[in-house]
């Protein structure tokens, strides 16, 4: 009887013992995976934040690339064009030339006075002056009018100011809808585009739809020369979540919204 009662005991504690260790060991691998699982979102976090770092400094690089290109072109191109636009108009005005000669000029005036438009209208996309002057609203607004005068397209826009706005975050939106643009009228054949920017005060929306051909959301990755990762990057600098909502033959919608944190 002693000896079934001792084994009853030794029973109850090995059974004890083993729901301990296994309880212990259970809780040992619980804390180790939820340490290892903290240090692997630690680890990606960090190179998220080094990733964001490196798409800052790439497109840092690509403004003052475009600001020198913007000024080389005016230093050493438009003021030389207008050099040879007044030296021509000057011999237009001198009445010993023969007819030929006098069409030949003004041959050459017409194609100076075009090529210094187009270096203006490049000038102006690399760097755009009404920006640093007027700021984003009145940059928007002339963007809008710039595409109308040389697209057929309808284009309706509410734009409001964001005057609380960076400078750079300004160029950044002004990128953005510029690339929308571009997409949407010279790579989507869009004929309407619908452009809403909203100041949130603090942060802004801005939504830009279009009606045209549409692309599959899910493969955007083999879509070329549609700029999203041009899009999707600044908008990762800006902390704005960035919506992308298209169909094939339905136009296409993006929302980008930033709601910025009061101090």
């Amino acid at each position: 009887m002693e000896s079934q009662e001792s084994l009853i005991v030794f029973l109850v504690y090995g059974i004890m013992f083993t729901v301990l260790l296994t309880t212990g060991l259970m809780l040992f691998f619980f804390y180790s995976r939820k340490r290892i699982v903290a240090e692997q979102l630690s680890k990606i976090e960090m190179q998220l934040n080094n990733q964001k770092d490196v798409l800052k400094a790439i497109i840092s690089t690509q403004e003052e690339e475009r600001q020198r290109i913007a000024q080389d072109m005016h230093d050493a191109i438009s003021s030389k064009l207008n050099l040879v636009s007044l030296t021509t108009n000057l011999l237009i005005e001198d009445d010993r030339h023969s007819e030929d000669q006098l069409t030949s000029l003004n041959h050459i005036l017409n194609i100076t006075t075009n090529i210094l438009e187009s270096a203006r209208r490049i000038a102006h996309d690399l760097l755009p002056p009404v920006l640093d002057k007027f700021g984003l609203q009145v940059a928007l607004e002339e963007l809008v009018e710039d595409f109308l005068k040389t697209n057929k397209v309808q284009i309706h826009h509410t734009i409001q100011d964001l005057p609380d706005i960076s400078l750079d975050d300004s160029l950044h939106i002004f990128r953005i809808v510029q690339e929308l643009f571009n997409n949407a009228i010279r790579h989507g054949g869009a004929s309407q585009v619908n452009i809403e920017m909203k100041n949130l005060n603090p942060g802004f929306e801005l939504i830009f739809r279009d009606n045209g051909v549409g692309f599959n959301t899910e493969r955007t990755e083999k879509i070329s020369g549609i700029g999203l990762q041009n899009i999707e990057s600044r908008a990762a600098i800006l902390k704005a979540t960035l919506g992308i909502y298209s169909k094939i033959g339905e136009g296409s919608t993006f929302e980008i919204k930033s709601i910025k944190d009061e101090q």
